[in-house]
């Protein structure tokens, strides 16, 4: 399946809208080395680093969310998205 980083970013964002709603940055790259997407998550000084396997990508772009990610997205923002 081929997609573009900017359009599973796209999708993440689309299906997690809370990411946007907490002033949350998102980025993401493929990393060659693991095959997966190293997905970041910033807001203020706070950062986190997680990945993405290739078969959950293609899933995601597909409309199905990924639970691990999801996860991840949750401790974020209750960990750091309500701090200024």
């Amino acid at each position: 399946m081929g997609y573009t980083n900017v359009a599973l970013k796209d999708k993440i964002m689309e299906m997690y809208p809370e990411i946007e709603a907490h002033g949350i940055n998102l980025s993401l790259d493929f990393n060659r080395q693991l095959k997966t997407y190293d997905i970041k998550l910033e807001k203020n000084s706070h950062k986190l680093i997680t990945h993405l396997e290739k078969k959950d990508a293609d899933e995601c772009i597909d409309g199905i969310k990924c639970i691990n990610l999801g996860v991840q997205i949750s401790e974020f923002i209750r960990n750091f998205a309500t701090l200024k």
